[in-house]
């Protein structure tokens, strides 16, 4: 058997529990290691960076999925989100000792986000490879959509509830809150991937062979390899605002710590909300192809940038509505984007869903980090030129030029092919 929507939607928890814990440690603790310890924000930049770039194992873990480590899957998925808990509440641990000695928060902080950057690798790239191996090939776009948009709501709910726990802040308080996250997701994440990977039966598996020559395989497939590319640039101009808008809005717009993460929860319940328009108009009503959604989701993208550049400098007093448009472009883009990937990581040389998954998400982790940090140093480096809100708005207005050339690479490589359409439950 493959998967029942049951069973999909159990999958989705556990992505749901994924962005829960991450968001803590790339929202909460980047802000108040910014604001309230009034550190440079390269730190978490790079911080932040290290836990992507630890993930560049993504596609060895894709493809152990592939040589016949299915039965492991589900060890890799809770064990991983066992580790991710850990560094994040390390993290958090670290945030009182920064005050008192600065070298001993900087070193147990980067321990925990190894710690956060190997949990989110093995328990995330095991369960899209069980996705993509154990999901009917006609409800795989439909399967990434649903667990991306879980995982959308898990950060959602997590940053808006964390931010009105968290005020007023004290360090006692961001401990019991991130432990509280913590312990729930591992929780969770057992009890909803318990027996599901038992009772699926995989497609055959290719014959053993170096992880060097699989690798090779995959890249020498011309779509692969484009594709890989596009994930790169569109995700470097995703992740370029996700360090510095919550500093932005603490000083340019003085929102207190709570009300900075409850920005965060609203830009991400526009995304959820894009991603959820997408599923229907594409599916429902049959508007546009994956490839022409790509391509709204980073010119709307682009505007909504655009604006939250230009408000900082002129003082107009928009930065909710502004972030909460960015928030359902960004997800108009990534359902369209996710959508896509699914459909064609079981395309070209049977059997290596994994390895392909493992790819494009390495390529996103790398482009994760490197648009975190690009986007934290650029503002260090501009406030020493300039003042702040204009520092933070040119930053914002060359992430949006990023993003319309992501929108033009999707029109150049993309196809529109009938079968690359989000599906959903029902149809």
């Amino acid at each position: 058997m493959t998967l029942t929507w049951v069973s999909i939607f159990r999958l989705g928890l556990v992505q749901m529990c994924l962005g829960a814990v991450v968001v803590l440690t790339t929202s909460t603790l980047n802000r108040l290691m910014v604001v309230e310890l009034a550190l440079p924000a390269v730190l978490p930049g790079l911080l932040v960076a290290l836990h992507y770039g630890i993930q560049i194992t993504r596609p060895n873990w894709g493809f152990m999925s592939d040589q016949g480590g299915g039965g492991h899957r589900t060890r890799f998925i809770i064990g991983g989100m066992a580790v991710l808990g850990l560094g994040a509440f390390l993290a958090s641990v670290a945030i009182p000792l920064f005050e008192t000695s600065f070298p001993t928060g900087l070193a147990l902080s980067v321990f925990a986000y190894g710690l956060i950057g190997l949990g989110a690798g093995a328990s995330g790239t095991s369960l899209l490879a069980l996705l993509a191996t154990a999901t009917e090939p006609r409800r795989r776009a439909a399967a990434a959509t649903i667990t991306w948009m879980m995982m959308i709501f898990g950060i959602a709910v997590t940053a808006a509830s964390v931010g009105a726990f968290l005020d007023p802040y004290s360090h006692e308080r961001l401990l019991r809150i991130v432990a509280t996250v913590t312990i729930g997701a591992l929780v969770l994440t057992t009890l909803a991937i318990f027996g599901i990977e038992r009772r699926a039966v995989f497609q055959p598996q290719p014959a053993p062979m170096r992880f060097r020559d699989g690798i090779t395989e995959i890249w020498a497939e011309r779509e692969a390899r484009l594709f890989t590319l596009f994930v790169f640039l569109s995700m470097t101009a995703y992740f370029m605002q996700e360090l510095i808008l919550e500093p932005y809005a603490g000083l340019v717009f003085n929102y207190a710590p709570g009300e900075s993460t409850q920005l965060s929860g609203a830009q991400n319940g526009g995304v959820f909300l894009g991603m959820l328009i997408v599923g229907i108009a594409a599916t429902g009503i049959r508007i546009g192809t994956l490839r022409t959604w790509v391509v709204v989701g980073c010119l709307g993208s682009a505007v909504s940038l655009t604006i939250i550049s230009i408000i900082g400098p002129t003082g107009i007093p928009a930065l909710m509505p502004a972030t909460v448009a960015l928030g359902f472009f960004n997800g108009v883009f990534a359902v369209a984007a996710v959508g896509s990937m699914m459909a064609l990581a079981g395309q070209g040389r049977a059997s290596r869903e994994g390895t392909r998954m493992g790819l494009w998400g390495a390529a996103q982790a790398i482009a994760a980090g490197f648009g975190g940090l690009l986007g934290a140093a650029a503002v260090d480096v501009l406030r020493n030129v300039t003042d702040t809100p204009t520092a933070f708005g040119l930053v914002f207005f060359v992430e949006a030029c990023v993003f319309v050339a992501a929108a033009a690479m999707a029109l150049r490589i993309m196809e529109t092919r009938p079968e690359m359409v989000v599906v959903v439950p029902g149809e």
